[in-house]
């Protein structure tokens, strides 16, 4: 295994994703509003959330996937 193949984070990607589609994770800013909007979805409700990440300019496919399909998550 390569050294940059052990800083993929696989947990939670589709199996049907090779190693050259994944990409790894640059963006931490985004990361922590994502988990925050995560986290606040039990207390303020999905719309709240992803209210949230459109006004912190967060992708809208990347707020999609992480809010709608948990499963599709990165693993922390």
């Amino acid at each position: 295994m390569k050294r940059d193949d052990m800083n993929y984070e696989a947990g939670g990607l589709d199996d049907t994703l090779s190693v050259a589609d994944r990409k790894l994770r640059t963006d931490m800013r985004t990361r922590d509003l994502v988990n925050q909007a995560v986290a606040s979805i039990p207390t303020l409700g999905l719309q709240r959330a992803a209210e949230f990440l459109a006004a912190m300019n967060v992708p809208a496919e990347v707020a999609v996937r992480t809010l709608v399909y948990p499963h599709r998550r990165r693993a922390n």
